[in-house]
């Protein structure tokens, strides 16, 4: 037979009871260790890193910028008056010389003014003649009346010195001899006037003359004018060099107005660099510091010559003078190049690799390498002056230190990783 036994239901929940306690304990203390575990270390392909090691020594402080090859000096073509394109007849990229016709124009107004400029001068040139013929002749009339008068004063001159001493003698009556003296100082003023009256009159002869030549000469300088009007209708390059393009081209049938830009020309051999350096590194930057071109076909030195003191889109222009020698066969005007400008040399200074968020006189984490090569741990480095490709470093590394340049932003959550 059954015997019921005492207690076995509360000794059942018991148990139950301690074995949840302990299940809940288990688990809790396995969570708590995995919670205090540090996490995997992460592992890089070291091929996909860029590593540098720390150095000591010589320290090149250069900026870098992109820019363009231009002409020294460009001389704009401007239009001498108004006309329509006719033909053009030279293109951008072609030498030419200071009587190479670059383009005509027709201009039918001008060529009308040009031939009544021409009529005004032979007018005027006519007038003067004619000016000249009459003023001549009247005073040959000037000089014969004069030359009457006077040959009528010494006439009665000589007569009344012959009736003074006839009546001397008592040949002739006192009273003919003083009337032959009045009549002979009356000539005598006469002869006077009329050598007065000759010599005003050549002289107005010569005014009148010279009044009508600025008439003459005033029409020929405006036919020189319409002839020189006409004759720039031929645009000429005016200079030795090289035709440019303009940034509107002119097209055959436009009509231009006097002042338009028709061409632009360049001299190839007298180029200079204009390089955007960006403004927050152009501080330092000095007129007279030197600096190399690269043209992708080699280098050329130079140095500082301008600097522009206007910023756009957070660039200065800096002009480079070229001072090294230009290889004709692969430089031209427009050319894209690359410029370096050293700022300074610096003897015994600390300096690494530049990174890729590396800024001058700022401090970051960067991943400094373990002594074996496969770990990296992060430190904090403070930097300071800064190159094109360098940068100083100022606190958290010492020579020798390999430290990884590259964007580690992916592991900012890490403080060492695996590198494989």
């Amino acid at each position: 037979m059954d015997i019921p036994r005492k207690f076995a239901r509360r000794n059942r929940i018991i148990r139950r009871t301690l074995a949840g306690v302990l299940a809940v304990a288990v688990i809790t203390g396995i969570t708590i260790f995995v919670m205090r575990l540090k996490p995997a270390v992460p592992s890089v392909e070291r091929s996909t890193l860029l590593i540098d090691a720390v150095k000591r020594g010589k320290f090149i402080r250069e900026v870098h910028g992109l820019g363009t090859l231009v002409p020294e000096d460009t001389l704009l073509i401007p239009a001498a008056t108004d006309g329509r394109i006719e033909k053009i007849l030279i293109w951008p990229g072609t030498p030419v010389k200071p009587d190479s016709i670059i383009l005509t124009m027709t201009n039918p107004e001008l060529q009308t003014e040009l031939l009544d400029a021409e009529y005004q001068v032979k007018a005027a040139e006519a007038k003067y003649k004619d000016l000249r013929v009459q003023l001549e002749k009247e005073l040959l009339d000037q000089r014969a009346t004069a030359a009457e008068v006077s040959a009528e004063y010494h006439t009665a001159k000589l007569k009344a010195e012959r009736d003074t001493a006839l009546a001397k003698e008592g040949l002739v009556a006192e009273v003919d001899a003083k009337i032959s003296a009045v009549n002979a100082q009356e000539l005598a003023v006469r002869d006077e006037i009329e050598k007065k009256r000759l010599t005003m009159h050549a002289d107005s002869v010569a005014a009148q003359l010279a009044a009508q030549e600025v008439l003459v000469h005033q029409a020929r300088a405006e036919y020189k004018l319409k002839q020189d009007q006409v004759e720039a209708l031929q645009v000429r390059a005016g200079t030795v060099g090289t035709l440019q393009a303009l940034p509107t081209p002119v097209e055959v049938g436009q009509k231009v107005t006097a002042g338009t830009a028709l061409g632009k020309i360049a001299q190839p051999w007298k180029l200079k660099a204009e390089l955007k350096i960006p403004e927050t590194q152009v501080k330092d930057v000095v007129i007279g510091q030197p600096a190399v071109i690269d043209t992708r076909n080699g280098l050329i030195s130079g140095k500082v010559s301008r600097i522009d003191p206007a910023v756009l889109n957070g660039t200065v222009t800096v002009d480079v003078k070229l001072t090294g020698e230009v290889p004709q066969q692969v430089v031209r005007p427009d050319l894209s190049v690359d410029g370096t400008i050293q700022l300074e040399k610096l003897d015994d200074v600390l300096f690494v690799g530049r990174p890729v968020f590396g800024q001058a006189e700022s401090t970051v984490m960067l991943f400094r390498l373990e002594p074996d090569g496969r770990y990296a741990n992060k430190v904090r480095v403070t930097f300071g002056r800064t190159s094109v490709t360098t940068i100083e470093v100022r606190d958290g590394l010492k020579v020798g230190d390999q430290v990884i340049l590259s964007d580690m932003s992916a592991q900012d959550a890490y403080d060492r990783i695996q590198l494989n």
